[in-house]
């Protein structure tokens, strides 16, 4: 297993419901901020740090992303006939990505400040953890809603609980995802399993992070980008 991530796992499957009619014809990751969609600000963070390959997971709407893509060198995880969830998706897509560890991210997300994989992978210490989830204070999540996610604690250790928002990009080791059992399984469950051994862990973001979940994040966004 490589020390360093060179593989990006991009959650790009799901409806987009909460983005209401926005999602009628087109996948949430082909939606625009700041006039281009929501997938390419990832890939030019991904190009910044300079991942070697990139996978992304589709199921609705697959023949639109995989036409956006064409030419990218992203790779293609098929969720058919049920999306696989997080946990389940990124399993699937193992063959895709290699050797881990692998990062993983959203596609629903702007960001504003350095470059998040570039940041994460400073603080990656693939001895003492499984997992590395990115997080940012309420006072700089823009759009989103809630108490937190995490709280973090010494060296780096992070527990559940109201605090640090989870901005959906990590960097995972893929070992756990072959003990769970079930086809269609959330990366909460392999979490749990790793902080139950003390391994999972959380870094501050420094920037600013913009939830585009919603159809309200649009404009929220594109100011914070202004």
């Amino acid at each position: 297993m490589r020390d360093t991530p060179g593989s990006v796992m991009l959650f790009a499957a799901g409806f987009g419901t909460r983005m209401g009619a926005l999602t009628a014809d087109r996948p949430k990751p082909l939606i625009e901020v700041a006039g281009k969609p929501l997938i390419d600000h990832a890939l030019a963070l991904i190009e910044g740090y300079g991942a070697t390959r990139i996978v992304a997971n589709l199921h609705y709407k697959p023949d639109m992303l995989e036409q956006h893509l064409a030419g990218t060198g992203v790779l293609f995880s098929h969720e058919t006939p049920d999306i696989l969830e997080t946990g389940g998706g990124l399993r699937a897509a193992l063959p895709l990505l290699g050797e881990g560890p692998h990062f993983t991210m959203n596609t629903d997300a702007v960001w504003r400040g350095p470059n998040p994989l570039t940041h994460l992978a400073r603080l990656w210490h693939p001895g003492q953890m499984d997992a590395l989830l990115l997080c940012v204070p309420p006072a700089q999540a823009v759009g989103h809603k809630g108490g937190g996610d995490f709280v973090l604690g010494d060296a780096g250790r992070i527990t559940r609980g109201p605090g640090l928002i989870y901005t959906g990009v990590q960097i995972i080791k893929p070992d756990l995802l072959h003990e769970i059992e079930d086809r269609v399984f959330s990366l909460n469950m392999v979490w749990d399993k790793m902080l139950s051994q003390g391994r999972l862990f959380g870094a501050e973001y420094p920037g600013h992070w913009c939830d585009v979940g919603h159809p309200g994040g649009i404009a929220l966004a594109e100011d914070m980008l202004e």
